[in-house]
């Protein structure tokens, strides 16, 4: 068989998404300004072809698609780092950006990356053969943060997931696991920051740099761990 399919996003212009890529590591192969704006960029098996709309609002955008890897630890620290030599900093919020590493509920391990056109990129490796959404977990905490990951990460609902993470954290009479406590307020920031609430994210990035955790509990929490350190960075002036 020798179909193959690639998708054609959308932009504004094309430099700044054409910017963001070569950062990446991406070459462009292919680009012509008229009659109309396109252009193609390709990193090894990975070819994304791009479309300029003047009036095209990437803040409003919903357009994504998804890259399947066996590398997706490799490759977000590979952006991660390329995004960091061309940019100053790892970007975490606004356009662009890149989330970060995240086994989720439905069988992938994954991060999301947002260009420069509000084209969302999820890069994921399979972790199981079922791709469903698993049941929420039981317990307070865990429940709280399987709801608040879907919300932000799938639904790009971050003042839903801003909400079901407070009302844990303030329940009474329940107390999370220092990893629970850790990874529900990386999370509190990271959705703070990118609602603009620098208030809570400061606070949330303060409560979660004075959760003191052993070696055994570091290596459980080291995607929330690494996450804390970039929103960190951003927070810097």
């Amino acid at each position: 068989m020798s179909e193959k399919m690639i998708p054609i996003l959308p932009c504004r212009t094309l430099r700044p998404v054409l910017d963001f890529y070569a950062a990446l590591g991406f070459e462009t192969t292919f680009q012509q300004r008229s009659p109309n704006p396109y252009a193609v960029v390709r990193r090894g098996g990975i070819e994304l072809h791009f479309f300029g709309m003047k009036q095209y609002d990437p803040a409003g955008s919903y357009s994504t698609c998804l890259v399947a890897t066996e590398d997706v630890d490799g490759l977000h620290e590979e952006f991660r780092a390329g995004l960091k030599a061309a940019y100053g900093r790892v970007p975490v919020r606004g356009l662009p950006r890149i989330g970060p590493l995240k086994d989720m509920s439905y069988g992938v391990r994954q991060f999301l990356m947002t260009d420069p056109g509000g084209n969302c990129i999820r890069v994921v490796r399979r972790t199981s053969e079922d791709l469903h959404h698993r049941p929420a977990p039981a317990g307070t905490f865990a429940r709280a943060l399987h709801h608040a990951s879907l919300l932000a990460d799938s639904k790009e609902d971050l003042a839903g997931a801003a909400r079901v993470i407070d009302r844990a954290l303030g329940a009474e009479g329940e107390e999370p696991t220092r990893v629970q406590l850790l990874q529900l307020l990386v999370l509190r920031a990271d959705v703070a920051g990118r609602l603009g609430d620098e208030e809570a994210a400061a606070s949330a990035l303060v409560r979660a740099s004075e959760v003191r955790l052993a070696a055994e509990e570091r290596d459980r929490a080291r995607d929330s761990l690494a996450r804390l350190e970039e929103l960190r960075a951003a927070a810097r002036p």
